[in-house]
């Protein structure tokens, strides 16, 4: 390795080891994406509007509240532009992943190899995978450029087992629900179950990836309870929410032989935030993020300020790493503050849902 990826003072972005000094990792991250030779084209040019100096004014996770949020951006910009130059002049190709459009044209984020390889190596040492032999994976979520399926063939590849996907577009469902055509919505969703209902009964699956609205949809269809009770380890749910009453129901009533768990994802922290271990049957699920790569604040969405701990407010998001720098993202979804384990640095999440309207439009789940 040559050149400034070769400067010693970068090790602490290494996608692979979590910082130890979350102040160091914050203070060099922002002199890596806002360094001439190591910045992207988009930061190294959306400084120059910016009324404070990134690299001297911010020296503490609140102060990356100064930053305005960029998400928004995300539609148009070239992905090109958004690889920082640090890599070299000939970087490696990053993956490319869009959100569901939930609140208009998608909006779409890179994953540098390095930080995509260290987020299956997580994924693979996490509750999901360790502590079971493995086995096939169904993708009934989502898939093309959505990172919820679209990182499985990573996960196959190194457990030397095979994938399965469906056809499932979440965008259309959006569109059919945005018009009133419920009708349609129910034969779409028919659609989707006929074919996770054929892979289940022709293979092998271990573990199913699902998302809420389908599973509670799989519920519904007595074939389907019968083939993942019979079959089906794990269920591995996100990108919706779900109730602490319905994972109650779905774990109990519907699926008692299958074990489940989540994570709460959103695209634009490119790594979901892990469910806690120990939260009870009739409790939210407590999610802890990826901290200081990942972190969550919680605040009234009017004042912008911190709600007290166990009051419901809007999650802001901020996603700090070599390959990709989105400070300060006021998220879709509300959700209850929750204190963080210890060592952990910034808010975890319990009960995340979206919010009624964001940006002046209707928030429409769907399926996804």
């Amino acid at each position: 390795m040559t050149g400034v990826m070769a400067d010693k003072r970068w090790a602490v972005l290494d996608p692979a080891v979590r910082p130890a000094d979350p102040e160091e990792y914050l203070r060099t991250a922002l002199e890596w994406h806002f360094g001439a030779d190591t910045g992207s084209r988009f930061w190294l040019e959306r400084a120059k509007s910016l009324d404070f100096d990134p690299v001297h004014d911010v020296r503490t996770y609140d102060d990356l509240r100064l930053f305005p949020n960029i998400v928004d951006e995300l539609r148009g910009i070239p992905v090109e532009d958004l690889v920082p130059q640090g890599y070299g002049p000939n970087p490696p190709a990053p993956k490319v992943f869009e959100t569901g459009g939930t609140t208009g044209a998608p909006k779409r984020v890179i994953l540098m190899p390095d930080w995509f390889e260290s987020s299956i190596n997580r994924m693979l040492a996490g509750p999901v995978f360790a502590g079971r032999e493995p086995g096939n994976i169904l993708i009934a979520a989502p898939t093309g450029p959505h990172k919820i399926g679209g990182q499985y063939d990573d996960v196959v590849k190194r457990q030397n087992t095979i994938k399965f996907t469906i056809d499932v577009d979440p965008r259309w469902v959006k569109k059919l629900i945005s018009r009133g055509e419920h009708d349609q919505v129910k034969a779409y969703v028919e659609h989707v179950l006929d074919q996770i209902e054929h892979v289940l009964s022709s293979q092998h699956v271990g573990l199913l990836v699902i998302t809420p609205p389908l599973l509670r949809a799989c519920s519904g269809r007595p074939r389907l309870v019968e083939l993942i009770n019979a079959k089906v380890a794990v269920v591995f749910w996100g990108g919706a929410h779900m109730t602490a009453d319905e994972r109650f129901e779905l774990s109990h009533l519907h699926f008692p032989n299958v074990r489940m768990v989540s994570r709460y994802n959103s695209a634009m922290i490119l790594e979901g935030a892990s469910e806690r271990a120990g939260t009870g049957d009739g409790d939210h699920i407590v999610y802890d993020p990826y901290t200081p790569v990942v972190t969550f604040h919680v605040v009234d969405p009017e004042k912008r300020e911190t709600v007290e701990y166990g009051r419901r407010g809007q999650v802001v998001m901020n996603h700090i790493s070599k390959g990709m720098f989105l400070p300060n993202n006021l998220e879709r979804d509300s959700a209850v503050r929750v204190p963080g384990p210890e060592g952990q640095f910034g808010d975890s999440v319990a009960d995340p849902r979206p919010v009624e309207k964001f940006g002046g439009e209707r928030v429409i789940e769907g399926i996804y």
